[in-house]
């Protein structure tokens, strides 16, 4: 029906009050967040194009070996999970989101350019019954052959299974090299090393500014109570998926094609633009993310920024120690192996398990019965986070080299993509995914059927258990040259992605609602400290794969296949056992709860 103006009623309404800036929408949102969806899209686009490498950079260009390499990834990942924790709180009291976006950005972009001067590739040499000798490489077709020069003779490297080296000339065994007798190296400059970790270094401080304020930025868009406050943050982390996807597939191959420096650039470029769209924005985001009314505060933003740069050299020490901290002795059990941790992993696992138990301590006596059980179950849940987040995160590191080692990276016969490429299949299954589950969890909750939180937390582990088994069991069909098809990978990480977004979009919701009042801010700061963790420990993991490589390749392929099935094999066992734990407990953490959901 159609209202017809009356004496009683004006032909058009009063609209004088109304800000007509504030009725331009973009899908039915504010028009800022096409603005803050493009620029959190194009940072995460500089982000994982650079994680897609890292891993591969590690091992090929600089040749460390594969424990180095990976607990360095698991160090670097779990600082750029931590430093948010202190980047939201000095924009909340100093510097404002708007001002910490930007820095954060230049900082990173900065970062990411810098990646660009990784100097000449590393020299591989041997050192064979305490003697050295130089390593030579070869392409043969599509692969690479290591020889040892031994005056005149070339002698091709080939590891076996017992562990001891064969030196082959013109394929016959010329040479046998006891276990343990046969040392890989590289010689490779310090200097870039340390502008590496340099690098490195500023990129976990800027994410610290960028990625927790973005984000609080998308919130100030909506007034209390709107209710297209979850769709606007939705369509937001979509912008994270959408970046994520491109990049896995650009940076990778620019790296393959043209060298390394064009993949770390094109980061460092995407960066850049995030930049732009917020230094640039022509007023759009005026009023959104301003400084806190507080006497002095704009000139306390350079101080800010000079402290921050000076946490660059903190964090390159950290690094360094990362990359040189000593294997635990055999049978030294937890004790051993805490006290073997480098300074970084000391300082996580100890805050948190510090933190854990005094913050429960705390809320028994500060809190009522019922406070004090939802504050257990918060933990509970948080503990179990820890160990999803430990198994998930091998994608950067330990995946990324079995697709590089054990994979036939041929798609249909058509064309090949790069190892580093593969981790796109993460963000290609959560983009397809996310919106059948969306509402397959909707319609099951209209019947009364949507699980409870911690037994999606077990579904989630039990997932990751199955993505697992699943690649172990491809090893099976593996080829005469012991890779497996590509299709078992991406069938691991499409039960992987249906695992993650069972536990991932509750995680940061569930804390809000299960947490004291007055101790949020701090429960929010357990979640994160527990991811961080997560990825240290997930390089950890990562180093149970280590292989005996020579000039950044395995020296016998079967090798390399039977060490990551193995620990992939012990993953999914882990899994399933604390998955089931964790579904067995659903029921008395669902009364902690106390209709939480």
């Amino acid at each position: 029906m159609v209202d017809t103006p009356t004496a009683d009623s004006p032909a058009e309404p009063d609209i004088t009050h109304v800000n007509p800036a504030k009725e331009s929408t973009w899908f039915g949102h504010p028009r800022q967040l096409a603005r803050l969806f493009t620029t959190e899209m194009w940072e995460r686009f500089g982000y994982y194009g650079m994680r897609a490498l890292l891993t591969l950079y590690l091992t090929q260009h600089f040749m460390f070996g594969d424990r180095e390499a990976t607990g360095l990834y698991g160090g670097y990942t779990a600082l750029v999970y931590l430093t948010p924790l202190v980047g939201g709180y000095l924009a909340d009291q100093y510097l404002g989101s708007k001002r910490a976006v930007k820095f954060g950005a230049i900082v990173m972009s900065l970062g990411y350019a810098i990646l660009c001067f990784g100097g000449p590739t590393a020299t591989p040499h041997a050192t064979i019954d305490k003697q050295r000798y130089e390593v030579s490489i070869e392409k043969q077709g599509d692969k690479e052959v290591r020889y040892v020069i031994d005056g005149s003779k070339k002698l091709e490297i080939k590891g076996n299974e017992d562990g001891t080296v064969d030196l082959l000339n013109a394929g016959v065994v010329e040479r046998k090299v006891a276990k343990g007798s046969f040392e890989s190296g590289a010689d490779r400059s310090a200097f870039y090393v340390m502008v590496m970790l340099i690098a490195l270094s500023m990129v976990s401080v800027g994410n610290g500014f960028f990625k927790p304020n973005i984000s609080t930025m998308v919130g100030e868009l909506y007034e209390q109570g709107d209710p297209r406050r979850d769709t606007g943050f939705t369509i937001f982390y979509m912008g994270i998926n959408i970046g994520s996807f491109f990049s896995q597939l650009i940076c990778p191959w620019l790296a393959v094609a043209y060298g390394w420096s064009w993949g770390f650039g094109l980061a460092a470029i995407g960066m850049m633009v995030s930049w732009a769209l917020i230094q640039f924005n022509g007023g759009k985001l005026d009023g959104y993310g301003e400084p806190p009314a507080k006497p002095g505060v704009n000139g306390q933003q350079w101080i800010i920024y000079a402290v921050a740069l000076c946490v660059v050299p903190l964090f390159y020490m950290l690094y360094v120690n990362l990359m040189h901290s000593p294997e635990p002795a055999a049978g030294s059990g937890f004790i051993g192996y805490v006290t073997s941790l480098p300074l970084m992993g000391k300082l996580l696992f100890g805050s948190f398990l510090i933190g854990v138990p005094a913050i429960l301590i705390w809320s028994f006596f500060a809190g009522s019965k019922t406070e004090f059980q939802m504050m257990l179950a918060a933990m509970v849940l948080i503990v179990f986070n820890v160990v999803f987040w430990t198994l998930f995160e091998q994608a950067g590191s330990s995946l990324t080299l079995f697709a590089d080692r054990n994979t036939d990276l041929s798609v249909f016969g058509w064309f090949t993509i790069t190892a580093g490429q593969t981790q796109f299949f993460n963000a290609a299954f959560i983009v397809l995914l996310a919106p059948f589950m969306s509402m397959m969890w909707t319609a099951l909750a209209r019947r009364g059927l949507e699980p409870s939180i911690p037994v999606k937390f077990g579904i989630a582990l039990i997932g990751v258990a199955a993505g697992f088994l699943l690649l172990v069991w491809g090893g099976a069909y593996a080829d005469a040259s012991f890779r497996v098809s590509i299709w078992w990978l991406a069938g691991l990480y499409f039960i992987h992605s249906f695992a993650e977004l069972c536990i991932s979009p509750v995680g940061l919701s569930m804390i809000t609602k299960l947490s004291i009042a007055r101790v949020v801010g701090l429960m929010m700061g357990v979640w994160f400290l527990s991811i961080s963790v997560a990825q240290f420990f997930a390089g950890m993991i990562a180093q149970l794969a280590s292989v005996e490589t020579v000039g950044g390749q395995v020296t016998n392929l079967k090798v390399s296949l039977d060490t990551y099935l193995a620990t992939f094999t012990t993953i999914s066992v882990s899994a399933i056992i604390l998955g089931v734990l964790l579904l067995l407990l659903s029921w008395p953490l669902k009364y902690w709860m106390h209709g939480v959901k």
